[in-house]
């Protein structure tokens, strides 16, 4: 690695001496482990749809060089101006997955992709780190005022959102979002009462989701009753079970040719037959350090817009790893979302970056002259 005296003035020196540096060794970690996973898991799965063997690997190792490149560019900029970007991020974002309800592909009963120029683009995944931003400076103005209008305003965002994710219906999103947005809320100093009528608003949505949602009844009562058609976690667990401690070896599982998602919402499952619990652990340990070292290094943090934004970003990217991770070991109902940075997707995979980038470049050590 390329190594800077830090009498250097210039661009890349100033970042690499005020970036935190075992953040950012943890995100290239898991960039270096979702191409490894992708080389595993994705051959079989290419074959089984009639594709060349190497074309989830190639599309992924473009999609993590620009995950790479959008987590630097990002960490490079000033706190004002990730503000700019988010603000500039969310309006978009919103804008194309309004348009996935009218344009939008379905699949699986889901609208949740638009097409450009043979590009496929899941816009409501660049809505979670940006609405995370917004939120944030939203809230710690009212910190500054003394008045409610940045809650108001960080609400009636947070209602648009829910409504297009319930429209799409993405289920899983609109849980993580909402999680993120009570999370900033209660930091933010938001009355606990008003936070636990918004913890009470959330248990009301799942049961009205279980109600109205085919689609959320059928999976929740596989989960619960353990009936239908639960072919993919049956598998996922035997995979878990035969990888043992250190794993079949590379190359030597069979989760990957059977189960049509092992290289996207599965692929902890191939981690885990073919490289062992131990590998396995390894990576959940990544996801936990980067989150808690987040969290710790607010603890200095005086101001309350990096404060609630910092919060906000840790919170959403542990929170999907947790879904994933604990969907493929059936220790909750089945939900399509990426193990952030390891299963295949671009849309995933760069928004992913781009909150990292967002966390990496609001917690970099600043001088007086560093724009806010």
């Amino acid at each position: 690695m390329a190594t800077f005296s830090r009498a250097d003035n210039s661009t890349i020196g100033r970042w690499w001496w005020t970036v935190d540096r075992w953040t950012l060794g943890a995100i290239s970690l898991l960039i270096l482990s979702g191409f490894v996973m992708m080389q595993a898991a994705s051959p079989a799965v290419a074959e089984r749809i009639g594709t060349s063997r190497e074309t989830f690997i190639l599309k992924q190792m473009v999609f993590l060089l620009l995950a790479g490149a959008v987590v630097t560019g990002v960490s490079l900029l000033s706190p004002r101006n990730i503000k700019r970007l988010a603000f500039l991020g969310c309006a978009v974002a919103l804008i194309l997955t309004m348009a996935t309800m009218v344009v939008g592909a379905e699949i699986k009963g889901a609208r949740r992709w638009v097409s450009a120029a043979g590009v496929t683009i899941q816009p409501s995944e660049f809505v979670k780190p940006c609405f995370a931003i917004v939120a944030a400076w939203l809230i710690s103005e009212s910190w500054r005022t003394h008045r409610y209008r940045g809650y108001f305003g960080a609400g009636a965002i947070f209602a648009a959102i829910a409504l297009l994710l319930k429209s799409q219906p993405d289920i899983g999103m609109l849980t993580v979002v909402t999680v993120v947005f009570l999370v900033q809320l209660y930091i933010g100093g938001l009355h606990i009462l008003l936070v636990g009528i918004g913890v009470g608003g959330i248990g009301a949505a799942a049961v009205g989701a279980y109600m109205f949602l085919p689609h959320v009844r059928s999976r929740f009562e596989k989960f619960w009753y353990g009936t239908g058609d639960q072919y993919q976690v049956k598998h996922s667990l035997e995979a878990f079970g035969s990888g043992g401690l250190s794993g079949r070896g590379p190359g030597e599982g069979h989760i990957k040719d059977i189960i049509p998602d092992a290289h996207a919402d599965f692929v902890f499952a191939v981690t885990g037959e073919e490289f062992g619990m131990l590998i396995c652990l390894f990576i959940l340990l990544i996801f936990a350090f980067i989150v808690l070292r987040g969290l710790l290094r607010l603890l200095k943090e005086h101001d309350p817009f990096i404060v609630l934004s910092c919060a906000g970003l840790v919170t959403g990217f542990g929170l999907q790893a947790f879904i994933n991770m604990a969907s493929t070991m059936a220790l909750i109902p089945t939900k399509g979302m990426t193990l952030p940075f390891i299963s295949y997707g671009g849309s995933s995979a760069v928004a992913v970056a781009l909150g990292m980038g967002m966390l990496l470049g609001l917690t970099r050590r600043r001088g007086r002259e560093d724009g806010s």
